[in-house]
Parts: structure tokens; C-alpha cells; sequence
């Protein structure tokens, strides 16, 4: 992979994961992240990529056998030797599928992150939050006359679009997604693409996807993962038309996956 000369903003260094001892879900994982960039993570089911971007954000601590050794630095910090709560302010993460807390309002949805975490705000701070929130998500303009209704009354899109704006308003170095358009229809998922395109300029995105055009449309960085390894991480014009490794090849070709 090309040296982008530049300091990365999150490393991993020999990165395992083992739900069961000697089985490895990620397995001597090492790469590079580069600020300002959008990185899809690929490979068939079960290959690791979900299980990678969880232990990035401490998700995977919430099983209780589950094992890790290596180094994620982010900014410099290892994130295995912070307070979670800290680790998760710094990586915001958006799943599969739209997930708004039901009982609260869109505006409370927003501000989630910051009562979870204990930090309180004036009314001016929350207000102009939500306010900036929703508009870099595109979503404003379509709820501002209704905040003080439940999220779960939006649509997939927009449900997606505000637990984006949620993880968005903690004001994250890097935001992990698993999967974000794959519960939704092709309308709402072009919508969250030409957003994720627009908010790298902000922040960092790491995007786990099993649709390879997803990857060849937004990312400008691939890995490709195989049984828990990385097979290969390049330039993602590079991946799609000149794989180096055959297995990458296979699975862009659709002769696996």
C-alpha cells in the first residue's frame, strides 16, 4: 500500500480477537487509517470485519469470554487502555440497522451521547448541538417542527440519518459504521452515501459493507478480509481494477462471498 505521507489517525498493531481460546475472529490485523478519508472493510460473512470496527469503539467487552491482544492507537492513545466511556466519545459508531432510542424525542435522541456520559449542558448549548447536528446530516429541514417527537416515527432513512447525527454530535475523531444501508431501500441508501462523502471532510469514517459498489462508489481505501485476516488494504481504484492477491480477485469476481 502506498505511504500517503502522512501521520495516520488510527493504527492497529497485531490486532487479535478470539470469542473461544485458539480461534480467532480478527487475526494479526495491522493497518493504517489516514484522516479525511473514507476506508470500507469487505469479505464474506463471518470474515471479521464487524468484530474489527467493535473492538475499535470496546464494543466487543460487552461478551463476556472474549480475548484481545495488540495495539489500537488512535490520535496516538491506545483505546485498550482508556475508560470506554472516553473511547466511545472518540469513535462514534452507527449499526446495521436505524436504531433511535424509541421513548425519546428526535432532540434528546441528539444529545443520547452527552447524558449517557454525564456532561451537562445549558439550554443554548443543546439547542445550537441538535440544531448543527441535524443539519449536517441533512435532516433539519425536515424535522425541525417536530423535535419533540419520537424518533421511531421517521423513516429508515431518517432514522439512519439521526443516529448519525447522534453519534455526529459527541464530536468524534473517527466514526465506525456496520453496515448502515444494508436494512435500507436504494433511495435512502444513495442519500446516506452523498452524505458519508460530504462528512469526510469532518471526520474520519471506517465503513463495514458487503456491497461491493458501496465500496467502489464512496471509499477511497479497502481492506479486504478473509477468515479473520487482512488479505489486502490499498487505494480502493487500486483493489477493484489490480488486486495483488488471488482471494481478493475471487471475491470481487463473486466466485466467493
Amino acid at each position: 500500500m502506498e505511504n500517503l505521507n502522512k501521520t495516520p489517525i488510527l493504527s492497529l498493531k497485531k490486532l487479535c480477537v478470539s470469542y473461544t481460546p485458539g480461534k480467532f475472529a480478527v487475526n494479526n490485523v495491522s493497518a493504517d487509517i489516514y484522516e479525511g478519508l473514507i476506508t470500507s472493510v469487505m469479505g464474506p460473512s463471518g470474515c471479521g470485519k464487524s468484530t474489527l470496527i467493535r473492538a475499535i469503539n470496546r464494543m466487543h467487552e460487552l461478551y463476556p469470554d472474549i480475548r484481545i491482544s495488540g495495539n489500537i492507537e488512535l490520535k496516538g492513545r491506545d483505546l485498550l487502555h482508556i475508560n470506554p466511556s472516553e473511547v466511545r466519545r472518540m469513535a462514534g459508531m452507527v449499526f446495521q440497522r436505524p436504531n433511535p432510542f424509541p421513548t425519546m424525542s428526535i432532540y434528546d435522541n441528539v444529545l443520547a451521547g452527552y447524558k449517557l456520559i454525564g456532561i451537562k449542558q445549558s439550554r443554548h448549548e443543546k439547542d445550537e448541538l441538535v440544531e448543527s447536528s441535524l443539519k449536517s446530516v441533512g435532516l433539519w429541514d425536515e424535522v425541525k417542527d417536530g423535535l419533540s417527537k419520537r424518533g421511531s416515527f421517521l423513516s429508515g432513512g431518517q432514522q439512519q440519518r439521526l443516529c448519525i447525527a447522534r453519534a455526529l454530535a459527541l464530536k468524534p475523531d473517527i466514526l465506525l459504521m456496520d453496515e448502515p444501508t444494508s436494512a435500507l431501500d436504494p433511495i435512502a441508501t444513495n442519500l446516506i452515501e452523498e452524505l458519508l462523502v460530504k462528512l469526510k471532510k469532518e471526520v474520519t469514517i471506517v465503513i463495514v459493507t458487503h456491497n461491493m459498489t458501496q465500496a467502489a462508489r464512496i471509499s477511497d481505501y479497502s481492506m479486504f478480509m478473509y477468515l479473520g485476516e487482512l488479505v489486502e488494504y490499498d487505494r480502493t481504484e487500486i483493489m477493484f481494477t489490480n488486486p495483488s492477491d488471488k482471494r481478493t480477485e475471487e471475491y470481487l469476481t463473486g466466485k466467493f462471498g
